[in-house]
């Protein structure tokens, strides 16, 4: 009866069995095994005599088969099995490492303990990550502010709890952090203003933006341009663009979504773990889903962010004597009636009285619609808020006494709705005509 053990040797026993092989058949010598196993002479005459006294069996590790003295205990297991299932279900295992290090150091472990945690409980990945393909990555800025990526990401954010929304921010080039990013309806001008807004705010502007072409900055940039537009050289600009212009940011349009990796990488990331921070925290509307994002931006800041490769930021001052909501908003042009209104929307705007008393009546102006809704009228450097103008009254007109009827007494006739007969109608009066040599004619 064969009664040998079967014994497995991993990769490092294997090369080790061979190498003191050829030491026992004095093909090397005890320093040249030494050198070729990267041990000491000592070690090697050592695993050299309890291979001959023991066999094989001295190669395994004395390890092997027994429990390790750090293992997670199978309490810890299954907690963080139970919040993988419950509280922070959808989380990818860094992410949820991350999370549980900040609420809950008891149980903080590795992401990679935590994977292999999550493999073992039957827990499937949240994303599969497919081969990358290859491309020459352009470098980044070296100083932060010098470019700013924006664009809207469309995505199911809420998980059909709410709304579709579209998140739309901006990346700094340099440094991977979003200075500024807001959710809204749709891909808009009013969350291009918010997001250059709170960029402002927070660091300052950058040097250049670079979003896509399709009329983020310019109406229409794959028409031909119109006459009016040939003549100064220059295309129409939407209200975006036109703010841009004026606070001397430069536009760059990107040719591809490729064009901007970064900014591509921080929606996919954003779409596996805002997604599950929303998730988390119940957001089934619009507000709701902005204050989760505003507590979650520091966050991905700090974890995501690299260092420049020059200390010194590029981030400009804000350059504009007027506020950031005065520039950041949609700009109108109209012109003031002689009754000091302008004219919006069907209705009528009254414009306070101008600082130097003179007089509105003509003059082109700029009507400010800010973010919030209030109205601004602009002229120069002069600025009042707008409210709506007082109602047109009824124009009255003085009867003529020699067509106005005579009083009467009250008649006993009881008042009927039936129409008068045409001989009670008023006679047309035959308008004036001034006579040849009236100074009119002259």
């Amino acid at each position: 009866m064969d009664t040998r053990e079967a014994i497995a040797l991993d990769r490092p026993a294997q090369r080790r069995l061979t190498i003191l092989t050829h030491l026992a058949a004095g093909e090397l010598t005890l320093g040249e095994a030494a050198a070729i196993l990267d041990l000491s002479v000592r070690q090697v005459r050592r695993l050299a005599e309890r291979l001959h006294s023991e066999g094989i069996a001295a190669l395994v590790h004395g390890n092997r088969g027994r429990r390790p003295a750090n293992r997670i205990g199978e309490d810890q297991r299954a907690e963080l099995l139970r919040l993988a299932k419950g509280t922070y279900a959808g989380f990818n295992p860094v992410h949820m490492a991350e999370t549980i290090a900040e609420e809950q150091p008891a149980l903080a472990v590795s992401a990679r303990s935590l994977r292999r945690i999550l493999e073992d409980g039957g827990i499937a990945k949240v994303r599969t990550r497919r081969p990358p393909r290859h491309r020459s990555r352009r470098e980044r800025m070296p100083r932060a502010g010098m470019l700013l990526q924006a664009d809207g990401s469309d995505h199911d954010w809420l998980e059909g709890r709410g709304p579709r929304l579209t998140l739309i921010g901006g990346i700094d080039d340099a440094m991977g952090i979003l200075p500024g990013a807001v959710f809204r309806a749709a891909e808009d001008a009013a969350g291009y203003f918010e997001m250059l807004g709170q960029t402002a705010r927070s660091v300052g502007l950058p040097l250049a933006l670079y979003t896509d072409r399709r009329g983020a900055c310019v109406k229409d940039p794959n028409r031909p341009p119109t006459l009016t537009e040939q003549l100064p050289g220059q295309r129409s600009l939407t209200q975006v663009g036109r703010a841009l212009e004026v606070l001397g940011v430069r536009w760059i349009p990107a040719s591809s979504p490729q064009a901007k990796g970064r900014c591509e990488r921080a929606w996919g990331t954003l779409q596996d773990r805002l997604v599950s921070e929303l998730r988390r925290a119940g957001a089934s509307t619009l507000e709701e889903a902005n204050v989760v994002l505003r507590r979650y931006l520091p966050r991905f800041n700090e974890r995501f962010g690299v260092p420049p490769a020059i200390e010194e930021p590029a981030w400009r001052a804000w350059p504009s004597p007027f506020p950031i909501e005065a520039e950041l908003c949609f700009h109108y042009r109209r012109t003031v009636a002689r009754d000091a209104t302008i004219a919006w929307d069907g209705s009528a705007l009254a414009v306070p009285r101008r600082r130097d008393r003179r007089s509105w009546s003509g003059r082109r102006v700029t009507v400010e619609e800010h973010l919030d809704g209030s109205l601004w009228v602009r002229d120069g450097n002069e600025r009042h808020r707008l409210r709506e103008a007082p109602a047109v009254a009824p124009l009255l007109r003085a009867r003529s006494s020699s067509r106005a009827a005579p009083l009467e007494a009250p008649s006993e006739r009881p008042v009927t709705d039936e129409p008068r007969s045409p001989s009670a109608a008023p006679a047309q009066r035959r308008p004036h005509k001034p006579a040849p040599d009236h100074p009119w004619r002259r």
